[in-house]
């Protein structure tokens, strides 16, 4: 259920059911590297990477003091707010994606950076380590990062 969600949740459900529309796959929280963790992580149709943070308010964009270390990692990044989050605020380089529980829009496209052949492939295995474990874990609760829990 929705109100079972973080805000930030609710956003990032949006954000996959419309990116999967455009026939991207999507993973959540995955960690490209140490001390970093992407809200969202897409892998589209031709193989590139879009990185989506999804800010549930202005005092939650203002505290990131990360996401300019996310760039390296994907071929576009983007923002993802509510229809309330005053967009201005958001920098004009980067992508933005206006979103809800049930779906998303994007409204501006986020500059292209094409990663290095070495980081696409790390990312790639990456995403697919990622999905892989969620996968396991859905049908099997006692697995966790470590291994398993008896």
């Amino acid at each position: 259920m929705l109100s079972d969600l973080m805000p930030g949740q609710v956003l990032a459900r949006g954000v996959c059911r419309h990116l999967l529309d455009l026939g991207f796959v999507t993973v959540e929280e995955l960690v490209p590297a140490r001390g970093l963790r992407v809200d969202v992580m897409a892998l589209g149709p031709k193989g590139e990477f879009w990185i989506i943070e999804c800010k549930s308010s202005r005092a939650d964009f203002v505290a990131d003091r990360k996401w300019q270390n996310y760039l390296e990692w994907s071929d576009r990044f983007f923002w993802a707010v509510d229809g309330n989050f005053p967009a201005e605020r958001l920098p004009g380089d980067t992508g933005l994606i206006v979103a809800d529980g049930y779906g998303a829009e994007i409204l501006r496209m986020g500059a292209q950076t094409r990663l290095a052949g070495t980081r696409r492939k790390a990312m790639t295995q990456a995403f697919a380590r990622h999905a892989a474990r969620r996968l396991q874990r859905l049908r099997d609760p006692g697995v966790t990062a470590c291994g398993v829990c008896p």
